[in-house]
Parts: structure tokens; sequence; C-alpha cells
């Protein structure tokens, strides 16, 4: 799932996977919530939000239940990549 890195209130990134209908929203305290049989609509207008935060809070974090989580550190992502890279990738 590719996220999209907000500052809006707590939040700091936003993800979506259309296919599982899922939606990940991780806080600047390094926790993430796993939301599952989010729809497409909701996403386009928490990704598109003026307010994110209150757009989260009123629409996402009351509606739906969320399954918690940890954002993976930087560090660790690469560590992950460069795992999985293949031998002749030079990235």
């Amino acid at each position: 799932m590719e996220m999209k890195r907000i500052n809006a209130g707590k939040l700091r990134a936003i993800g979506y996977d259309a296919r599982e209908r899922q939606l990940r929203v991780e806080f600047d305290d390094g926790t993430a919530i796993d939301y599952a049989g989010v729809g497409a609509e909701v996403w386009r207008k928490l990704s598109t939000s003026g307010s994110a935060w209150s757009y989260y809070r009123d629409n996402i974090e009351e509606e739906y239940t969320g399954k918690p989580g940890r954002v993976r550190k930087e560090a660790d992502r690469k560590a992950l990549e460069d795992l999985f890279r293949a031998p002749d990738d030079p990235a």
C-alpha cells in the first residue's frame, strides 16, 4: 500500500488499498490503525480534504472499527527493501 504523507492534526500518513478496501492511518506518535471495509469515496474525501484530521475524526474514527499497529521506522523499511531487492538492482 502506498502511503501519502500529510501533516494534519495528529495524522502523518494515510494509505488505501482499493482491492482490499483497507485504509491505513499513521499518527505522529508512531502508531497506526488499519480500517477494513472502507469505500473508495471515503478514501477520496479523506485524501483530498482540506481538513483531513477533522474528516478522520468525524467520518472514520467513529464509523469504522480499526486494528491497531505500529509504523515501521525508515531504517526497518530500508532493511526490508534491501533484503528483497534483486541482486542486479543498484537502488
